[in-house]
């Protein structure tokens, strides 16, 4: 379970870091490096996944 709290950290933190190159530049990093392809979406679909994750294990820490 610890590398995938690891890798899900690690892809919020890419999706944090492309939304403030947005948000900054009008950068999108991940279009960028993928292109205006699927991989492009899956990976925003992998770190909105990821998100989700983490909400559902912190919750879960918190009551545990």
């Amino acid at each position: 379970m610890k590398k995938i709290d690891t890798i899900a950290t690690l892809l919020i933190l890419l999706g944090g870091i492309n939304w403030g190159l947005i948000g900054f530049f009008n950068f999108d990093l991940l279009e960028s490096v993928f292109g205006d392809s699927w991989l492009d979406r899956a990976m925003y679909l992998l770190i909105g996944l990821s998100a989700v994750f983490k909400i559902v294990n912190w919750k879960n820490r918190q009551n545990g």
